[in-house]
């Protein structure tokens, strides 16, 4: 499965970017994803757009 690094600090954009930690983090905890690191992050299956979008939403 894809792993992903996140960046060190939410930049807090309107819409939050794809590598924001807090996006993973929500993503994890919808069950997409599983943390390995603080900053990394195990992509389980496809997520797909309308989660992702939720999980980048202000």
């Amino acid at each position: 499965m894809p792993v992903v690094k996140t960046k060190k600090k939410c930049c807090k954009s309107s819409t939050r970017c794809k590598k924001c930690p807090v996006v993973w983090h929500r993503l994890a905890k919808q069950g997409h994803a599983e943390r390995q690191d603080k900053r990394t992050f195990e992509v389980t299956g496809k997520v797909d757009k309308k989660s992702f979008k939720a999980a980048r939403a202000r």
